[in-house]
């Protein structure tokens, strides 16, 4: 099965039922293991990007938060918030079809604090100086949270089993 086809064509589809110009599908063992369109129009869901769509779709079969052992297969270079989710889920590799300059002539998602001119720009600023309002609000309850995982977990700081470099 030709994977980058069946991406564009879910897409396509998409876009042809009043959605938007997104998909993705993960493949394993030469498989599709999950697959979805950008459903944001449909739900009104901000997060129901493709991307996420099939990571939660692929990690529900799986039964794991790991993605290790695939391939995922998205139309365009991923937005911040997908590049997050596919560096988290750990896939061996990531295949985009189009680049946000190839695709700007047609179609462009700036808003209020997310343009993606200059959004990795503005994402590398300390938190103080991003144009999106941050508040630090200091808990020291809130730290407590985390010894407690840890002593839940043996000591250990990290989750068990999840892929490291």
């Amino acid at each position: 099965m030709d994977f980058a086809q069946r991406t564009i064509g879910l897409a396509r589809r998409n876009v042809d039922e009043g959605g938007r110009p997104f998909a993705t599908v993960i493949v394993k063992d030469g498989r599709i293991l999950a697959e979805s369109a950008n459903e944001v129009a449909q739900s009104g869901d901000p997060t129901a990007h493709a991307e996420i769509l099939a990571i939660r779709e692929a990690c529900r079969k799986l039964g794991t938060e790991h993605l290790t052992g695939t391939t995922i297969y998205v139309l365009a270079h991923p937005c911040p918030m997908c590049l997050g989710s596919l560096y988290y889920c750990s896939p061996d590799e990531v295949v985009f079809l189009t680049t946000r300059e190839e695709y700007e002539p047609h179609y462009v998602d700036d808003r209020k604090y997310f343009e993606l001119d200059n959004f990795y720009e503005e994402f590398a600023k300390n938190w103080d100086e991003r144009r999106l309002p941050m508040r630090h609000e200091p808990h020291g309850a809130a730290v407590d949270v985390y010894r407690a995982w840890q002593e839940r977990n043996g000591g250990e700081r990290r989750v068990a089993g999840a892929p490291t470099a």
